[in-house]
């Protein structure tokens, strides 16, 4: 799995690389290591941040329609559906940041499990509490609908991950 993984993500760096070259070209420019770094960074960010919002959002999905179909808990099964797809959703997405996006050269360290935690923690601010103060902000204050308010949250916790991530859970020692 861990091959099939680095393949991937080799294609894809070889692809966003010749598009890369391609736009600073057509712009006369050249692009620096640092530039491409930058970039690189961000995109392997927005990939993983695209798995990990497909991911939380079956999540979410599934666990809504199978407490809609139970009847458990018919006030809070959105509120329950959202912290299921947190948890797991969390650990997929810290999983492939560590191996893929803030990923540590030669010589560096980090400490796991305090970077795990400060994931959780960041993530809780941002993909929890916000998240599901929004939730209700947008299903019970804005009537929308419980399918697609998780998907409005997005506009807001995204950009705050990243952040949040670069500088702060995966800060190098």
């Amino acid at each position: 799995m861990k091959k099939i993984a680095d393949n991937i993500w080799n294609f894809l760096e070889k692809v966003i690389r010749a598009v890369l070259i391609f736009f600073f070209k057509m712009f006369r420019k050249e692009m620096t290591d640092a530039q491409y770094e930058g970039i690189i960074q961000f995109v392997k960010f927005g990939i993983v941040g695209l798995s990990n919002t497909i991911l939380s959002y079956v999540l979410y999905s599934v666990s809504l329609i199978i407490f809609q179909k139970t009847g458990f808990l018919p006030d809070l099964n959105y509120i329950i559906s959202q912290l299921i797809a947190f948890v797991l959703s969390v650990a997929w997405s810290f999983y492939w940041n560590n191996r893929v996006v803030f990923k540590l050269k030669d010589g560096e360290e980090r400490s796991i499990l305090p970077a795990l935690l400060k994931t959780y923690v960041s993530y809780s601010f941002t993909g929890l509490f916000l998240s599901t103060a929004l939730l209700v902000l947008w299903i019970e204050v804005l009537g929308i609908s419980e399918f697609i308010a998780p998907l409005l949250n997005l506009i807001i916790s995204v950009p705050l991950n990243f952040f949040i991530n670069k500088f702060w859970a995966f800060k190098k020692k």
